[in-house]
C-alpha cells in the first residue's frame, strides 16, 4: 500500500480531549475516528488490525467444532420479554419505538441463539451446538471514555454453546478457555482469567480474562503462586493476604483490562423460552447454554495501552497492520523496485512514497508502528537500512539477506 493514498494520514498533535494512551495514539496515527462519545469509525489501518484479531480469534474457536454465522442486531421486544431481560437491562441497552411498536439494539444475542434453537429444532443426536458470530454491539454507557476500550457502539465475538447436560456444557466451557489463552498469546498478551459475577447475563460464577495494565479500570485480586484470581467486585479479603487456594502464595492487588468473557449461563434461557428436548427415557429437559465474548475493537484499544513508547505504537507482529514500512529519501526508482519484490514475496509493506522530509517520514514510521522499517536511499549503497520498531540501531542488508532476516 502506498502511503501517498492511505486514507487518512497521521495528525500533527493527538486530540485535546484524549485522556488515554490508545485515544491518543490511535487517532493521531490514523487508525480510529470518533464520531460521537462513544462512537469510534475503523479507519483503513485499524480495520486491517481488527481483521487480522478476528482472523486469530476465528482460527482458534473453529479447531473447537464451533461454526461461524450472523445475527440480527435490531431485536423485537416480545422475545427479550420472555426472559425478563427487557426490563432488567433498561440501563445498558438502547430501546426505541417505531410505528406502535418497540425494539432493542442488541448488547448480546442469548435471546436470539435460544430463539434459534427452539425454532429449527434439531435432535438431541445434533448436539451440542457451537455458533458464534463478529457483530456492532450496542451498550449504554454513562460516561463513555478511555477512547475505544469503552464504547457504546463496539465489535464483539460472541460463541454460544448450546449442550444436553450440565458436564457437556462445562467441558466446553473449559475447552473455550483454552482456546482464549491460546488467542491472546498469539496477539501478544499474557492473560489472566478472573473469577466474577455474571450482572444481567446469568447468577452463576463467570470468568474474565484480564490483562494488567495500570490505566485499566478493572481492579483484580490474584495469587503470586497459583492460577487463583478474582475480581474486586465477588473477592472477600484483602492484598497480602494467604491465597484461599493453594494456601502458600499472598493475594496482590492490581488494575487490569478485561479483553474476554465467559459464561456458564445454565438452563434458565431455555426454561423461559421452551428450549426443551426428550432424554433417551422420553423425559423432557432443558437445553444448557454457555456464551463467550471478545471484544476485538477493545483488544485494538488493549494493545495500544500496553505496547507504545514516547514515539507512538509498537505493534506486535501478529496483528501490525503491515509487516513492514518502506521508506524512500530520494531514490524513488529504487524504492519503487524494492516495493515490487517485496509484494511478489508476499510481504504486507506500508510504502510512504510522499514527497515530504525524511524526520516527517520518519516520525510517522515511530508514530504507526509497523515491526520494521526499511529506508532506500543514496547512503545505503544499494542495499537496504532495515530496522526494528523498538531497536536503538539499523543495519544494511541486501533484499535477499533481508527476506531471510524477517522471515
Amino acid at each position: 500500500m502506498r502511503y501517498s493514498h492511505n486514507f487518512p494520514k497521521t495528525l500533527k498533535q493527538a486530540p485535546k480531549a484524549a485522556e488515554s494512551v490508545n485515544h491518543k495514539l490511535l487517532v493521531q496515527a490514523g487508525f480510529i475516528d470518533q464520531l460521537m462519545s462513544g462512537s469510534w469509525t475503523l479507519l483503513p489501518l485499524g480495520f486491517r488490525v481488527v481483521t487480522k484479531i478476528n482472523d486469530i480469534i476465528r482460527e482458534e474457536l473453529d479447531k473447537t467444532g464451533a461454526q461461524e454465522m450472523l445475527m440480527p442486531l435490531l431485536h423485537p421486544k416480545e422475545i427479550w420479554k420472555e426472559t425478563g431481560r427487557w426490563d432488567k437491562a433498561r440501563d445498558i441497552m438502547y430501546q426505541l419505538k417505531k410505528d406502535d411498536k418497540e425494539y432493542g439494539l442488541s448488547f448480546t444475542h442469548e435471546e436470539i441463539v435460544m430463539y434459534l434453537i427452539t425454532k429449527l429444532y434439531v435432535s438431541p443426536k445434533e448436539f451440542p451446538i457451537k455458533i458464534y458470530h463478529f457483530s456492532t454491539k450496542f451498550r449504554y454507557e454513562p460516561r463513555a471514555k478511555s477512547g475505544i476500550l469503552r464504547a457504546r457502539e463496539f465489535l464483539m465475538k460472541d460463541l454460544y454453546s448450546a449442550h444436553l447436560t450440565k458436564d457437556d456444557m462445562y467441558k466446553y466451557y473449559w475447552e473455550v478457555a483454552e482456546s482464549y489463552f491460546k488467542i491472546f498469546k498469539r496477539i501478544g498478551f499474557d492473560v489472566k482469567i478472573v473469577e466474577a459475577g455474571g450482572g444481567v447475563f446469568t447468577e452463576n460464577i463467570t470468568h474474565e480474562f484480564q490483562v494488567l495494565s495500570d490505566q485499566g479500570e478493572d481492579t483484580i485480586f490474584y495469587c503470586d503462586n497459583c492460577d487463583f484470581a478474582q475480581n474486586k467486585e465477588i473477592f472477600k479479603g484483602k492484598k497480602g493476604e494467604i491465597c484461599p487456594k493453594c494456601r502458600k502464595g499472598k493475594m496482590v492487588e492490581a488494575k487490569a483490562i478485561e479483553v474476554g468473557n465467559i459464561f456458564p449461563l445454565g438452563t434458565m434461557y431455555a426454561e423461559k423460552m421452551g428450549g426443551y428436548y426428550n432424554d433417551q427415557s422420553g423425559q423432557r429437559k432443558p437445553v444448557w447454554l454457555a456464551s463467550y465474548g471478545i471484544g476485538p475493537t477493545r483488544v485494538l484499544g488493549t494493545l495500544v495501552e500496553l505496547f507504545h513508547d514516547q514515539k507512538g505504537i509498537i505493534w506486535p507482529k501478529a496483528v501490525a497492520p503491515y509487516l513492514v514500512h518502506l521508506i524512500s529519501l530520494g531514490t524513488d526508482e529504487q524504492a519503487e523496485k524494492v516495493y515490487r519484490e517485496l509484494q511478489e514475496s508476499g510481504m504486507e509493506v506500508l510504502y510512504d512514497d510522499r514527497d515530504v522530509s525524511a524526520g516527517e517520514k520518519f516520525a510517522d514510521a515511530d508514530l504507526i508502528g509497523i515491526p520494521y522499517r526499511l529506508v532506500v536511499s543514496q547512503r545505503s549503497g544499494g542495499k537496504i537500512e532495515f530496522k526494528e520498531r523498538t531497536a536503538s540501531n539499523s543495519e544494511l542488508l541486501t533484499l535477499q539477506e533481508l527476506l531471510k532476516k524477517i522471515k
